[in-house]
């Protein structure tokens, strides 16, 4: 591994534990040229995931887009970051679950609406007047209007 402060290829492993439910290994290094202290984290290696547009263009999938718009949602309202993360995790098991190498976004933004419903309502109806492009304010009451009858029950 190579070490990031100053670039030497003569790192070493100084201590390994369990991460992130146990699907990751922390590992501290150590540089054996500068002495620095960096953390690395190992996965295992999924099936590269191909994500179909609305367009139908092909991307491969990128958590940080996901995190991105739940970041958004989420702006200012009482949900935390571990909150946040264990949403991303929760959405990427789903969807690696299914073991397909192509999926359709909508699965993916149908999947993280409904885990949105249950975080916090006002994310979800931020996040589903993005989504969803909302075209008008009545588009946006009859959305509304669902998550409070929801909640109503």
């Amino acid at each position: 591994m190579k070490c990031p402060f100053c670039s030497k290829d003569n790192t070493r492993v100084i201590d390994s534990r369990p991460a992130d439910e146990n699907t990751s290994i922390r590992r501290r290094r150590v540089c054996d040229s500068c002495g620095k202290r960096f953390t690395t984290y190992e996965k295992v290696e999924t099936i590269p995931l191909i994500i179909i547009k609305k367009d139908n263009n092909r991307e491969t999938y990128n958590r940080a887009k996901i995190e991105t718009g739940i970041l958004k949602a989420c702006h200012k309202r009482p949900v935390s970051a571990q909150q946040i993360s264990r949403l991303i995790d929760e959405i990427e098991t789903e969807i690696f679950n299914m073991e397909q190498k192509e999926i359709h976004a909508e699965v993916i933004g149908e999947l993280l609406m409904k885990k949105l419903t249950d975080l916090d309502a006002v994310a979800y109806v931020r996040f589903a007047s993005v989504y969803r492009e909302f075209k008008d304010v009545e588009t946006f009451m009859d959305e509304l209007n669902k998550v409070l009858h929801a909640e109503g029950e």
